[in-house]
Formats: structure tokens, C-alpha cells, sequence
């Protein structure tokens, strides 16, 4: 599961408008990889960091795939964006 997760989860994504909603909503975003579906990058980042997803949204950019992963009031976004390498 190792080589999948990391092949998923590419890197935070992060914007004033994500800084936001990880204060606000407890949701981070990160680029995934283009073919990941929603299960996927779910499995992925509880899998990675240890934690509960409540949902995945998923957006396609210019740029690539974006997912906007929503956490479980149990666990702080802020926290997991520290782990993750936002701050």
C-alpha cells in the first residue's frame, strides 16, 4: 500500500482560499494523481496521516486533480496540514 498511497496523494495544495477553508471547514486540499478516484485518495491520506475522512470532493484544473478532502471533527485539518507540509 506504500508505493500506492504516494503514487495518489502527489502534494498539499495550497491557496489563501484552502488556508481558509482548513480554519473555517477542517478541509485541506491536495493534488492527486489524475487517474485516483475518490476511494482512492480517501484510503490514501487515512492511510498516510493517520486519521478519518468525512468526504472527498474532487475538481479537474488546468493544472491537474484537486481534492478537497474533508475531515471528522475528531481530528484538526490544521494539525494534518502541519504533518503534511503546509506550514
Amino acid at each position: 500500500m506504500t508505493a500506492i498511497r504516494h503514487r495518489v496523494i502527489l502534494h498539499p495544495y495550497v491557496t489563501e482560499k484552502s488556508m481558509d477553508e482548513m480554519e473555517r471547514m477542517n478541509k485541506l486540499e491536495f493534488a492527486v494523481d489524475q487517474r485516483a478516484t475518490r476511494a482512492e485518495v480517501k484510503a490514501a491520506i487515512e492511510d498516510l496521516y493517520q486519521c478519518k475522512v468525512a468526504k472527498v470532493n474532487v475538481k479537474i484544473v488546468r493544472t491537474g486533480k484537486i481534492a478537497t478532502v474533508r475531515f471528522t471533527a475528531d481530528y484538526s485539518a490544521e494539525d494534518i496540514g502541519t504533518r503534511a507540509g503546509v506550514f
